[in-house]
């Protein structure tokens, strides 16, 4: 498996006194996974709340699927398509935010291999009966050995 490309857009500043580069390594990151519209601006909410609780930092963690056919470094949607899309979820979160797109094949092998062990996730989907794909994602990540908060709509 080839490694995940990375584009890391500037994160969205919503605190008056934003750390210096080294003092936000040294804080506790909490990732909002996104799934779709709606549960992740959820998941942004619930992680938000958290975060201010816990003193934060949040990352928004973008796995975009690329057809097998195309290269990764090219996706059929531009990166800047999307990006502005992201970065205006992330200016709604109420502390910093950072937004990380990984153009993949595979988004579970992909949050797998970029997320560091037992991370804290946020999660977002829909209330049903049955498991959802958000909910067997969920469940994925949280046998890799990561903690998983599912904020549900």
């Amino acid at each position: 498996m080839l490694p995940p490309l990375e584009n890391v857009l500037s994160p969205a500043t919503r605190l008056p006194d934003d750390p210096e580069a080294g003092e936000r390594d040294s804080r506790l990151n909490i990732a909002v996974i996104f799934t779709s519209i709606e549960p992740t601006l959820l998941a942004l909410r619930t992680a938000g709340a958290l975060a201010n609780r816990l003193h934060a930092h949040l990352t928004l963690m973008v796995p975009q699927v690329v057809p097998c056919p195309g290269p990764l470094n090219s996706p059929p949607v531009p990166p800047d398509f999307g990006a502005t899309r992201f970065r205006v979820m992330g200016d709604a979160s109420p502390v910093a935010t950072t937004v990380r797109i990984y153009p993949c094949r595979d988004r579970v092998e992909t949050l797998k291999a970029v997320l560091k062990p037992h991370s804290l996730l946020v999660i977002g989907g829909r209330r049903t009966w049955w498991p959802t794909w958000e909910k067997r994602l969920a469940r994925q990540l949280c046998r890799s050995g990561h903690e998983v908060v599912f904020a549900e709509t």
